[in-house]
């Protein structure tokens, strides 16, 4: 942990690291708002690694990813309440 800890504070900023910040903010004033999210393969799947690791660019998948948000934002603005959280 020390180590981590170490690699961290010593880490300086890159100009590759201001660059995609920039950017970011950038296409976020310019453009379509998005979001960025990290999935980890879930447990008992990994075997699956290839196939999870396509995910990233099946059409279908990111589709059905959309989907989802539309149907999460809708709930949302319409005030009805998350069943997973009760």
């Amino acid at each position: 942990m020390a180590k981590v800890k170490k690699w961290i504070e010593s880490r300086a900023k890159k100009p590759e690291d201001e660059y995609d910040e920039a950017k970011r903010e950038f296409e976020m004033a310019m453009g379509t708002p998005f979001i960025n999210i990290k999935v980890e393969i879930p447990k008992g799947f990994e075997e699956l690694r290839s196939q999870f690791l396509s995910l990233e660019k099946n059409e279908d998948f990111l589709r059905e990813v959309e989907d989802l948000v539309k149907k999460r934002l809708t709930y949302e603005q319409r005030g009805v309440k998350d069943a997973s959280k009760e």
